[in-house]
């Protein structure tokens, strides 16, 4: 017996950006590993790498997230 099922059919109003297609889905249709969601709507989804791209700026450049050790002051 499988300890977890499948999930073949998606939520009314799920919406998920596949990445290996490069295309936006209504429910999951590709496998979890390839795609970014669920989002509320279509457009959301549409905007996926975009707001993947706007987000790894911002941890890019956040501070708190650097593992570089501090420079000391001369």
């Amino acid at each position: 017996m499988a300890l977890f099922k499948k999930r073949t059919v998606g939520k009314p109003g799920e919406w998920y950006y596949c990445l290996e297609h490069k295309k936006v889905e209504e429910g999951p249709e590709c496998p979890a590993k390839d795609r970014f969601g669920p989002y509320t709507s279509r457009q959301e989804a549409q905007h996926a790498m975009e707001t993947a791209r706007e987000r790894n700026l911002e941890w890019e450049n956040d501070p708190r997230w650097h593992d570089a050790p501090a420079r000391p002051e001369e």
